[in-house]
C-alpha cells in the first residue's frame, strides 16, 4: 500500500484531539482551554495583568505546526483548531476570545479562506455584543492565480506566519490594537507566496487529495491541495525554483508588492510536510541566489515545517518586503516552539510535569443561549412576533425542491434542503422563544443557522441575524431597515460579496431600499413589507442575467448559470411569506 494512504494515526475521531494533547504535553508554557480545541498559553493570568493586546489564530488541522506551535511570548495567545482542513467551529473560536480577552483588545489573525472568514468573523460580531475589544485581519498573499474578474481573492498561505510573528513583537512592545491592525495590514499587502507539489496528501479517513502523475508537478496550487496555475512536467530543484520566483516577479502584479533593485526581503521556505531536508536545503540555495541576482537584499531566511499540508510532498515561499520595524518584529525573542530561532533559552518561568495536561476553564457563559433571562421589550404581542417567523420557515420549507433545482447548475442542488433544515430546526424551539424579545430571537435564530444548517449559507445566515439582533428595537419600519442594513453589511464584509454579485445580497439590498423608501414615504407597516416584499421577488428574478462574480457559483461558467440565484430567490420566498402573515392577519 502507498505512504499516501496510510497514516500512523489511532482513529480518524480522534487524531486532532489526540494531537493536541501531543503538542501541549511537549511544550511548557502552552494549555488547552477545557472543552474546546484550543490551546492557550499557560501564564495567561500575568499576560492579561500586563494589558497587552491579546493575538489569536487558528483554522484547519493538517497544516501543523500552524497555528498551535506558535502560542507562547512574543507570538500568539491562543490557537484554535478546526477539524483537519476545516475551519474552526464558531463556539470554539469564542471560547478562546473570550478565555484570552485583554484590556487592551483581541487581534484575530485570519487566512483568507471563506470558511475562516465567516466563522471567525460570526465569532467576532459576537463577542463585541458582549462587550469585547477585538478586530481582525485577514492575510491572503498567495500570487499563483491572477484573474480579472472578481473572486473569494488571494488564498491564505504561509505569510501568516510573519504577520503573527509581527503581530506578537508589536504587543510585547505594548504597541494599541489600532496600531497593531494598521501594521499587520500593511505588511500583509507587501509579501507575496507560490507553492509546488510532486504530489497529492493523505486525508485521515480517506485517501489521497489529489493525484499527479509521477513525470508531473503542479505550480502554484493552495495549502488544501486546490489547483493551481498548471501541471508541468518534474523539473529539477533549480529550474523549479526559478519557474516559481519567475511567476512571482514578473506575472504577478500587485502595486503594493514591487521587488526593486536593493530592497530588503525576508524569505520563508516552507515545507508542506513531505520533503526531505536535503530537499529544502537545495530549493533554499537556489532562491537565495535567484533573488540576490535580481538586486535584492536577503536579510532574513527561514526554512521548516511552518504550514504544512499533512504529508504533501512540495513547498511553498514566501517574500515579505522589510522596512526597519518589520525587521525588528522579526528578530524579537518568543518562546513560542516553532518558530526558527538562535540557539538560546529565554526565562519562561514556566513549569509542568510532562504526563499532566493542565487545562484552563472556559470562563465562556450561555454563549449559545444569548438573552436567557430578557424580558419581551416590544409593542406587537410575542404570539405576533413567532408567528411570523413560522409563516417564514414554512416557506421556506415548501419550497425545498424548488431552491434545490436552481442551486444545481451552480452549486450541489442542496440549498433549498440546507434552508430547510434551518428552518425545521427554528420552529422546533419556537414555543420555548416566547419569553424572549426581538432581539434575543433574532440572536437565536442566528445560533440554530450556524448548527443546523452547517457550510457557508449557515455562517452567512448566522451573521446576519447576528448582526440584526443588535438593532432590533420594535418591529417598526425605520427598525427593520436599520435590522437589514446590518445584517447586509456583515454579510458583504465577512462573505466577500457586494450587490450586483449575483448572490443572496441582490435580494436583501433591495428589501433595504425599499424598507427605508417607506420610511421616507410614512407607509404602514403592512404596505411596507408588502413593498419590500415585491422588490425582493424582482431583485431575485433579475440575478438570472447577472455574472456569478462571489460564492460558489462564481466558479461556473456563465452559459450554465440560466436560472435565478437560489440564494435570492430564497429571500424573496421568506419575504413573500412574511408579506402574506401581515395581509391576512
Amino acid at each position: 500500500m502507498s505512504r499516501l494512504n496510510r497514516l500512523l494515526i489511532n482513529n480518524v475521531n480522534d487524531c486532532v484531539d489526540e494531537m493536541l494533547e501531543g503538542i501541549v504535553k511537549q511544550n511548557p508554557g502552552q494549555c488547552l482551554l477545557e472543552g474546546h480545541r484550543v490551546i492557550i498559553r499557560e501564564d495567561l493570568k500575568s499576560f492579561l495583568a500586563s494589558q497587552k493586546v491579546s493575538i489569536i489564530c487558528g483554522g484547519g488541522s493538517g497544516h501543523e505546526p500552524f497555528a498551535a506551535g506558535f502560542v507562547g511570548q512574543g507570538m500568539l495567545t491562543a490557537a484554535v483548531a478546526g477539524s483537519v482542513f476545516t475551519s474552526p467551529p464558531v463556539n470554539d473560536i469564542l471560547a478562546a476570545i473570550e478565555a484570552v480577552a485583554s484590556p487592551a483588545g483581541t487581534l484575530l489573525i485570519v487566512a483568507n479562506y471563506t470558511g475562516d472568514r465567516l466563522n471567525f468573523g460570526i465569532a467576532l460580531e459576537r463577542a463585541r455584543s458582549f462587550g469585547i475589544n477585538v478586530e481582525m485581519v485577514v492575510v491572503g498573499e498567495d500570487c499563483a492565480v491572477e484573474s480579472q474578474d472578481k473572486t473569494a481573492g488571494k488564498r491564505g498561505l504561509v505569510g501568516i506566519m510573519a504577520i503573527m510573528k509581527i503581530a506578537g513583537a508589536l504587543s510585547e512592545n505594548g504597541n494599541s490594537l489600532d496600531y497593531m491592525v494598521k501594521v499587520t495590514t500593511a505588511a500583509a499587502s507587501k509579501m507575496a507566496t507560490i507553492g509546488i507539489s510532486l504530489t497529492g496528501c493523505s486525508i485521515p479517513g480517506g485517501g489521497s487529495s489529489f493525484t499527479l502523475d509521477p513525470s508531473e508537478m503542479e505550480l502554484g496550487l493552495g495549502v488544501h491541495g486546490e489547483a493551481g496555475v498548471k501541471r508541468m512536467k518534474l523539473l529539477p530543484a533549480n529550474e523549479t525554483v526559478k519557474v516559481m520566483l519567475d511567476h512571482m516577479t514578473t506575472t504577478h502584479k500587485d502595486s503594493q508588492f514591487v521587488l526593486e533593485n536593493g530592497k530588503e526581503i525576508s524569505l520563508i521556505m516552507n515545507n508542506l510536510g513531505g520533503l526531505a531536508m536535503i530537499e529544502m536545503h537545495i530549493v533554499t540555495r537556489k532562491a537565495i541566489e535567484y533573488l540576490e541576482n535580481k538586486g535584492l537584499q536577503v536579510q532574513r531566511v527561514y526554512v521548516g515545517h511552518f504550514m504544512t499540508s499533512l504529508d504533501m510532498s512540495g513547498f511553498n515561499l514566501n517574500v515579505l518586503i522589510l522596512d526597519d520595524k518589520l525587521s525588528a518584529c522579526l528578530d524579537a525573542e518568543t518562546t513560542a516552539p516553532a518558530w526558527p530561532r538562535a540557539n538560546k533559552s529565554f526565562e519562561t518561568g514556566f513549569q509542568r510535569n510532562s504526563k499532566q495536561i493542565r487545562k484552563i476553564t472556559s470562563k465562556m457563559q450561555n454563549v449559545t443561549e444569548p438573552g436567557a433571562t430578557t424580558e419581551m421589550r416590544v409593542g406587537h404581542s410575542n404570539s405576533s412576533i413567532l408567528s411570523v417567523i413560522k409563516q417564514a420557515c414554512n416557506g421556506l420549507i415548501q419550497n425545498e425542491q424548488y431552491l434545490n433545482e436552481l442551486d444545481t447548475s451552480a452549486g450541489d442542488g442542496d440549498c433549498g434542503t440546507t434552508l430547510k433544515r434551518g428552518a425545521n430546526h427554528i420552529l422546533s424551539h419556537l414555543e420555548n422563544w416566547h419569553v424572549f424579545s426581538v432581539s434575543d430571537i433574532l440572536s437565536k435564530m442566528a445560533v440554530a443557522a450556524e448548527t443546523s444548517m452547517g457550510g457557508a449559507s449557515g455562517a452567512l445566515y448566522s451573521l446576519f441575524f447576528t448582526s440584526c439582533a443588535r438593532h432590533a428595537n420594535d418591529l417598526s419600519t425605520s427598525s427593520m431597515a436599520a435590522c437589514v442594513k446590518a445584517g447586509i453589511d456583515s454579510v458583504s464584509k465577512y462573505g466577500g460579496a457586494e450587490p450586483g454579485d449575483r448572490t443572496m445580497l441582490d435580494a436583501l439590498v433591495a428589501v433595504h431600499t425599499s424598507l427605508t423608501n417607506s420610511v421616507n414615504k410614512n407607509h404602514s407597516l403592512v404596505d411596507s413589507i408588502k413593498h419590500a416584499a415585491v422588490s425582493a421577488e424582482k431583485a431575485a428574478i433579475a440575478t438570472t442575467s447577472m455574472k456569478a462574480k462571489a460564492g460558489r457559483a462564481s466558479y461556473v461558467s456563465a452559459k450554465l448559470l440560466t436560472q435565478p440565484d437560489p440564494g435570492a430567490v430564497a429571500v424573496s420566498i421568506w419575504m413573500k411569506a412574511i408579506s402574506s402573515w401581515f395581509n391576512t392577519d
